[in-house]
């Protein structure tokens, strides 16, 4: 029902930002939280940022001091602004929705993925 595409990804030098956005579309009653996770061929998708109802934002220690999300609620967007972005950055990034559904099912939706490329 809940659908999440992912846009903003490219290839930049490094040193370089990109400002990723998530667009959510479907129907649902609520939301829990939010997330932008990443993945590199050969392992584990790892969770990047986390942002909650409540305004509670959580950031993986790799990317402290250098990425920052928000979002909007109302306007079913999320965002992913990245600075100072390093080779080890280059990976495919997913946009997470956890959503409370009309029937009172939880629902983890995941986007099709953007892919971030960084030069050295």
């Amino acid at each position: 029902q809940v659908q999440l595409q992912e846009s903003g990804g490219g290839l930049v030098q490094a040193g370089g930002s990109l400002r990723l956005s998530c667009a959510a579309s479907g129907s649902y009653s609520s939301i829990n939280n939010m997330g932008w996770y990443r993945q590199v061929p050969g392992k584990q998708r790892e969770l990047v940022a986390t942002i909650t109802t409540t305004g509670n934002i959580e950031y993986a220690d790799s990317v402290k001091g250098r990425f920052t999300i928000s979002g909007d609620y109302a306007k079913r967007r999320l965002y992913l602004q990245m600075n100072g972005l390093s080779p080890e950055d280059s990976a495919t990034y997913y946009c997470n929705w956890n959503v409370v559904l009309l029937g009172s099912r939880t629902l983890d939706a995941w986007g099709q993925g953007t892919l971030v490329l960084v030069s050295s």
